[in-house]
């Protein structure tokens, strides 16, 4: 049965309107996924790495079970050394209340503030902190300090530091028995360069055992700390996209590439059509010649 042009142009128009709705959909759903790239990368700078010479706090894993008597495991527990750090970075439009909810939360938590920076003017400010909080306390305060303003990213690292701390003991002790050796040397008789030499020798020996004894000193099981890295930033928070503004978005992209593309093809279709016009027409003078030549 032959097709009407009704019919025929029904067919070829549901192929256009499939296009088109395929356009509007990817452009709606591009929407959702940028959104969510651009949240999550507003403060992807750690703010802390470009500080030097930060105090470094370690704690002990003290459960650990061996088969062993209580004094060896105690001691062994208490060598087991780690450094646990969150980072948590988080805006608001309530920047003077949201600073103060700080403080009075590591108050709370009796943490100790390490490190303090407050930059920028008014309207856009940041605020970093560098907390020591103890062990047992970490992980309830991380929980709360998620509550102060909107959090746009966090995360915990814990690196296991036993053997760091295991080597420094045995340089400690390797140099002490290197300093008895040498203040043995010093009751003995010598000539006076070398008796100076030997005192040089000693300092330098007693410098490296005060440089030690501070390292050591941040994993004294008096001044153990887990850390956490606060930042805030003022600014007015985000306002979430409503379903119909990014209807409108997404039509307003269809209409207008779907029109770009819809000329673009014309064109194309009315090129082809010229071209073949002109080759027509080249062969009907090529006929004509021909003919004219016979």
């Amino acid at each position: 049965m032959k097709q009407t042009f009704r019919q025929r142009l029904w067919k070829t128009g549901k192929w256009f309107l499939a296009l088109f709705f395929l356009l509007f959909l990817f452009r709606l759903i591009y929407g959702y996924v940028t959104t969510d790239i651009t949240l999550g990368n507003d403060y992807s700078n750690n703010f802390f790495s470009s500080v030097d010479n930060l105090r470094k706090n370690y704690a002990s894993d003290n459960n650990i079970k061996m088969k062993a008597d209580v004094a060896q495991q105690a001691s062994i527990a208490s060598a087991q050394k780690y450094e646990k750090t969150a980072t948590v970075k988080s805006k608001t439009a309530q920047f003077e209340k949201d600073v103060e909810s700080v403080q009075i939360l590591t108050t709370a938590f009796a943490g100790v503030i390490q490190y303090e920076q407050n930059t920028g003017n008014k309207g856009n400010r940041q605020m970093h902190w560098l907390i020591g909080i103890n062990p047992a306390r970490f992980d309830s305060f991380y929980m709360k300090v998620q509550g102060i303003g909107q959090v746009r990213s966090m995360e915990i690292t814990k690196i296991d530091k036993t053997n760091e701390f295991r080597q420094l003991n045995a340089k400690k002790t390797s140099l002490e028995k290197t300093l008895a050796s040498l203040n043995e040397l010093k009751t003995r008789g010598g000539a006076i360069s070398d008796y100076v030499s030997l005192h040089d020798k000693i300092l330098e020996i007693e410098t490296q055992l005060q440089e030690l004894g501070v390292e050591l000193g941040n994993f004294d099981t008096e001044n153990e700390f887990c850390t956490v890295r606060f930042s805030l930033y003022e600014g007015a928070p985000d306002k979430k996209i409503s379903f119909m503004r990014r209807l409108k978005v997404a039509l307003e992209w269809t209409i207008k590439y779907y029109a770009i593309l819809i000329i673009s093809l014309l064109a194309l279709v009315a090129a082809a059509f010229i071209i073949l016009l002109l080759i027509d027409k080249l062969k009907l003078i090529k006929m004509v010649t021909n003919k004219l030549e016979e």
